[in-house]
């Protein structure tokens, strides 16, 4: 199956300007992606592209399929199709802070932030959300409010909420951002073993955040996917250097990456 299958997508605000310029794109089940820009360089429209939020808006004939669909009711995406951006976390920081752990996991099966007054929810639900917190290891989060939650804490529940509904794939927007070193290592852990039960696709400005089991790269540059495929193939210092403007060396230590500045710059 394929999760996401563009072809000639032109996407922007107006029809002035292109945030995005023909971009071709197929990430197939099974594949786990990294997609990497420097800021301001498209990578949160290709977010609201792949969550239905944004339309391509060009006369040119083109592609644009989630989960071999042209169409998708949001809420049932959304139940295939997990995403979880930063925008997501803050709604739940500031207009759900008093949330619970559980309530937090409990309320992807409406997609609501937390628990609304008139959600009933069944026995078979609230077990669902206990063997997602189990499997997560995030019992001790269940009654902890979400104002007292770490940034990492919360995005976990966040991430275990996206997976009430089983979906083929993960979505996730600059995952360790706002978060220490120590938090990045345990949040990346955690990602490293979702990748064996389902798709997983970052986008991210960070290189530290392609770990082994990332199987594809693409790098967004001059607004358009500029260079894609396998990682191995993909993460050169030429390249990398195009994504930010700058000339850099990529290096490769156990199975993380990192970059530096070129001592020719």
């Amino acid at each position: 199956m394929n999760i996401i299958n563009f072809e000639n997508v032109n996407i922007g605000y107006d029809y002035r300007f292109l945030v995005l310029n023909k971009v071709n794109l197929t990430i197939k089940e099974g594949e786990h992606w990294v997609i990497l820009g420097a800021n301001g360089s498209g990578k949160s429209t290709l977010i609201k592209l792949m969550s239905n939020d944004l339309y391509p808006n060009t006369h040119e004939k083109f592609k644009k399929e989630i989960l071999e669909q042209e169409t998708w009711d949001v809420f049932e995406l959304k139940k295939n199709f997990g995403i979880i951006t930063n925008d997501l976390h803050n709604d739940f920081l500031y207009n759900a802070k008093f949330s619970t752990g559980f309530e937090i996991v409990r309320s992807g099966f409406f997609a609501s932030l937390g628990k609304i007054k008139h959600h009933i929810f069944t026995q078979e639900q609230n077990d669902r959300t206990k063997e997602i917190i189990e499997s997560l290891e995030i019992v001790h989060l269940s009654e902890k409010r979400a104002n007292q939650m770490s940034t990492g804490e919360l995005r976990k529940c966040i991430i275990a909420r996206a997976l009430i509904y089983n979906p083929k794939a993960l979505l996730l927007d600059e995952p360790t951002a706002g978060l220490d070193i120590k938090a990045q290592m345990n949040f990346l852990a955690l990602i490293k073993k979702l990748t064996k039960k389902l798709t997983v696709i970052i986008i991210t400005h960070h290189v530290e955040e392609i770990f082994d089991e990332i199987t594809h790269v693409a790098l967004i540059a001059n607004n358009e996917i500029f260079k894609q495929g396998l990682k191995e193939e993909v993460l050169t210092s030429e390249n990398i250097s195009k994504v930010f403007d700058l000339e850099v060396v990529v290096k490769k230590e156990q199975d993380s990456y990192s970059i530096r500045r070129s001592l020719n710059a």
